[in-house]
């Protein structure tokens, strides 16, 4: 970070490998609280962002974020599509005519979470892929306040996505068909939190050039 469109094409790669590798994991986990179709159709949706990484990296950084996020719109079914779209379209919006750069990016990507938050009606602890966003997003300012190096403040990141993962696994679902199994969605970790932390990780890892 900054995340240079450039790169856009190496973390479309690395999201669509990390996806496919725990595929049949995430499923599973999502068969049984969830539709059980969410892995199917984030792949839809990194399928179609694969088919436009070379228009993608010749684009400054707002006008990538708002391709992706129209891709992500019109490739993606379920909810996760309509709230990763809320997501990369608010920070188009947020990056417009803003230098790629640490401070604008954390700030654009606090602007969309909140976005996101609007457009699901949901918030920490309804066992959602906002309890990895907002984490991640409150680490990023702490470390970018605290100017940490680039390393480091990925590192926190990646902590802050686990730790929301792990925190969903004794939640009430309030949200989607799991909210309708009550007590039985406790003891399982939320798919969409996982898929989130996945990517999360996989960008890290892009950004940390290995």
């Amino acid at each position: 970070m900054p995340i240079s469109p450039a790169q856009f094409p190496l973390i479309i790669d690395a999201v669509a490998q990390a996806i496919a590798d725990n595929a049949a994991s995430i499923t599973e986990l999502d068969q049984t609280i969830g539709d059980g179709d969410h892995v199917f159709n984030l792949q839809r949706g990194i399928e179609a962002l694969q088919a436009k990484k070379a228009e993608i990296a010749i684009l400054d950084w707002s006008a990538a974020w708002q391709v992706i996020g129209m891709t992500v719109m019109s490739a993606v079914g379920g909810a996760s599509g309509s709230l990763y779209a809320t997501l990369f379209i608010s920070l188009a919006k947020h990056t417009r005519d803003q230098p790629a750069d640490v401070t604008h990016f954390v700030q654009a990507f606090q602007q969309a979470v909140e976005a996101v938050k609007q457009r699901g009606k949901a918030d920490v602890g309804e066992k959602t892929l906002l309890d990895v966003l907002v984490p991640v997003a409150i680490s990023l300012h702490q470390s970018a306040e605290a100017g940490k190096a680039l390393a480091d403040l990925l590192d926190e990141v990646c902590c802050a996505a686990d730790a929301g993962v792990e925190s969903t696994r004794d939640m009430l679902a309030t949200k989607g068909r799991a909210s309708f199994l009550g007590e039985r969605s406790k003891g399982h970790i939320d798919a969409g939190a996982k898929t989130a932390q996945l990517m999360l990780e996989a960008i890290a890892s892009v950004l940390r050039g290995g």
